[in-house]
């Protein structure tokens, strides 16, 4: 299996990429510990995190084989190639950014281009993308409309995401969910409440991997 396909598939398996953003780099390897513990297999640490790059490199090597470290809220292509060297297995924007898929492809990693409206969507999948990040996603019957044209589109669906509307927007075809405060909170970050953290990282897999059943 190439390093693209497996970091593809842990993407997808179980499919819960949790967005970590915070204030401070303090607490984040403890963050991605508790995620890991929870049964998450992707970490998404943005760049608007500081020392966001230190934080990818030591999270891909602390946290392998158990979890690939990747990258959010990468808007050149220029960031894109400091966060891969720092050690990133896949890439993500928060909009529809081209330029960035050659320098993901060349480096063998996945990229996930960031999209709202059905055009943008329809743009990032025909500029490579892996992946397409709806963001932000309004709610499952926006997901559902995008795909009765568009079925081909794999999208995650980030943003809005919840405990109580996951298993919804997974109904309406999204293959991954990102999930950002309503997993990684920063009131979980603040009080360091790592325990809850793997809490809800254990539920939001367990809905996924349920829903996959029926």
């Amino acid at each position: 299996m190439t390093v693209h396909a497996e970091t593809l598939a842990r993407l997808l398996d179980p499919g819960i990429i949790p967005v970590i953003r915070a204030d401070s780099s303090e607490h984040i390897m403890a963050a991605c510990e508790a995620l890991v513990a929870g049964g998450i297999t992707a970490l998404e640490i943005t760049m608007t995190t500081p020392n966001a790059l230190a934080c990818i490199s030591e999270a891909a090597r602390r946290f392998a084989p158990h979890a690939i470290t990747g990258v959010g809220s990468v808007t050149t292509p220029e960031m894109c190639r400091a966060a891969i060297q720092a050690g990133a297995k896949f890439v993500v924007t928060p909009m529809m950014r081209p330029e960035i898929v050659p320098v993901a492809k060349a480096a063998d990693c996945v990229i996930v281009l960031g999209a709202l409206t059905p055009t943008e969507a329809q743009l990032a999948y025909e500029a490579g993308a892996d992946l397409v990040k709806i963001f932000p996603a309004e709610s499952p019957n926006f997901i559902k409309a995008i795909r009765s044209p568009l079925p081909h589109l794999k999208i995650i669906a980030t943003s809005n995401v919840t405990l109580q509307n996951a298993r919804e927007f997974l109904a309406a075809g999204c293959v991954a969910l990102g999930i950002g405060s309503s997993l990684v909170s920063p009131k979980i970050l603040r009080e360091q409440n790592w325990s809850e953290l793997t809490r809800l990282s254990a539920e939001f897999v367990a809905i996924i991997r349920q829903f996959r059943k029926t």
